[in-house]
């Protein structure tokens, strides 16, 4: 059965109550954030069903929004996930030799995860940091202005996180 650990749900109660009686929907974010946190890293079906239950609104709404941003996995993914920007800037600026540099050396298609769990690649939209093009995000950190090298080193310093 899915249900948030205690302290969980009290964090959920916590969040809902900033926001006036009847808009708890506003909540719908941070929710999924933690659902995701505790759920294995990826939102399915039921854990969207049960977050909506938590809100009272429909599970339609939860679906909406978990695929729409590119924040929410719909799917497992790898221990590390590389949120490869390919908007405008980056783009000008080589992320899509990036992108093909990463399938390649991991041998993986975007939206795919090593056979070994370790990596999953992910293209994203604008992450805001176009000055640094190209760029991905790696869990909370902004990896910068990439080459084939420094995509190296990333793999290689995962790796060594890993063991």
């Amino acid at each position: 059965m899915i249900q948030f650990s205690e302290q969980s749900l009290a964090k959920v109660n916590e969040i809902v109550a900033r926001y006036p009686e009847g808009k708890q929907k506003s909540a719908l974010l941070p929710v999924l954030h933690l659902a995701q946190l505790e759920f294995g890293g990826w939102l399915d079906v039921p854990v969207m069903d049960y977050v909506a239950g938590l809100l009272k609104i429909e599970p339609i709404e939860v679906y909406e929004v978990a695929s729409f941003y590119s924040m929410y996995n719909l799917k497992p993914v790898g221990k590390y996930v590389f949120e490869v920007c390919q908007t405008g800037p980056c783009m000008l600026n080589g992320s899509d030799d990036i992108i093909d540099y990463i399938r390649q050396k991991l041998n993986i298609g975007v939206g795919e995860t090593t056979a070994d769990g370790m990596f999953t690649l992910k293209t994203v939209e604008c992450l805001g940091a176009c000055g640094y093009a190209p760029m991905m995000q790696l869990g909370k950190h902004y990896r910068e202005h990439l080459t084939r090298e420094k995509v190296d080193a990333i793999i290689d310093e995962c790796r060594a996180k890993a063991n």
